[in-house]
């Protein structure tokens, strides 16, 4: 059973998210940042739902602790004026957001999506056996069996999101991917509304793999179109 950490100030909305997900994952709760921490230390997380406005260390404060070591989903929990909030989350390694006031189904559903696409790595590669599990564009090595990417040799912490987009990516070089692909490919959802989700999921890709993310050699923007992925050409 996957252990759920919920870190909110509002008992109510903990109580609720517990009522919701308990059946199906252990559920240990925060009532802000600090305490959060101190669940981290002694337990195993599998996903984390944060809010972001909470006394003593804010959601963005404590994704920046989490990031330091750990690589596991993250969801934010935020209102609907904190559009701001959202996107620095993103940029700091958040997998998804849902705003509040919320339908406890969709953050049921949300948590299901993201576990799934973490933990079918394993299975995926298992899967793969017998098909190349490496993909290697120039410097730029990703590798299936064990879900690790390299550049010039030196591994790269990608969040399972983060992943998932450059594997999407990767598999059909020079394919140019349009939003709505990459969001139905990699969220396994309907693409309903344009947000800046993929747009920062790219962006924090750019830094990880690109020697200056302002003039890419591997992770071009197709401007109208959406992404490609290419080798450069070596001069």
């Amino acid at each position: 059973m996957y252990t759920i950490l919920i870190a909110d100030d509002e008992s109510e909305i903990v109580e609720l998210l517990q009522l919701y997900l308990e059946k199906e994952y252990n559920i240990l709760q925060a009532q802000n940042g600090i305490e959060a921490l101190k669940q981290m230390q002694n337990n195993k997380i599998d996903l984390a739902i944060l809010d972001i406005m909470m006394p003593g260390m804010d959601g963005l404060q404590l994704l920046k602790r989490i990031r330091e070591h750990e690589h596991f989903p993250v969801l934010f929990l935020s209102a609907k004026s904190q559009h701001h909030d959202k996107i620095l989350g993103l940029e700091l390694g958040a997998d998804d957001y849902i705003s509040k006031p919320f339908n406890p189904l969709e953050i049921v559903a949300r948590v299901g999506a993201l576990l799934r696409r973490v933990h079918q790595f394993d299975a995926k590669a298992v899967e793969e056996e017998q098909t190349k599990e490496q993909i290697v564009l120039g410097r730029l090595t990703l590798d299936r069996s064990s879900c690790q990417v390299e550049v010039a040799g030196e591994p790269v912490a990608l969040t399972s999101t983060e992943y998932k987009i450059l594997e999407l990516l990767m598999e059909q070089p020079g394919r140019v991917f349009t939003r709505k692909k990459i969001y139905e490919a990699v969220w396994e959802d309907f693409y309903v509304y344009e947000d800046n989700s993929i747009m920062v999921h790219i962006s924090n890709i750019r830094d990880k793999i690109e020697r200056d993310s302002k003039k890419p050699e591997y992770l071009k923007t197709i401007r109208g179109l959406g992404y490609k992925i290419e080798a450069p050409v070596e001069k």
